[in-house]
């Protein structure tokens, strides 16, 4: 072989490295630009979730609070109603002790 013919081969051959690694460097940016729009993406919906979850709990925190200050009304009121059948349990009683034309059996029975 002749020494030009041994020059256009090893040209060509590093001209072909050189063009398989650019060809490899094009395809890894695209690659890693792939992925970093893909990671975006994430980001983005990860962001709208994180959002939507709070939204979320400021609602079920504002519903547990309403829960909270109905069961202390719910509460309050059962109080008011043993306190008001107390009152009216001891007039009663008091009311057979005055009344003359009461059963005392009856009253007794009553109170047990």
């Amino acid at each position: 072989m002749s020494t030009g013919a041994i020059v256009a081969i090893v040209i060509v051959a590093v001209v072909l490295i050189a063009v398989i690694a650019i060809a490899s460097k094009a395809m890894r940016n695209r690659r890693l630009e792939s992925r970093r729009a893909e990671a975006g993406e994430l980001r983005q919906e990860a962001q709208q979730r994180s959002v939507r979850a709070e939204r979320q709990r400021a609602l079920a925190d504002e519903q547990e609070a309403k829960a909270r200050q109905e069961l202390a009304a719910a509460q309050e009121r059962s109080q008011v109603a043993d306190r008001e059948r107390r009152f009216a349990h001891e007039h009663h009683e008091r009311a057979n002790e005055l009344d003359p034309d009461a059963d005392r059996e009856e009253t007794e029975a009553r109170r047990r």
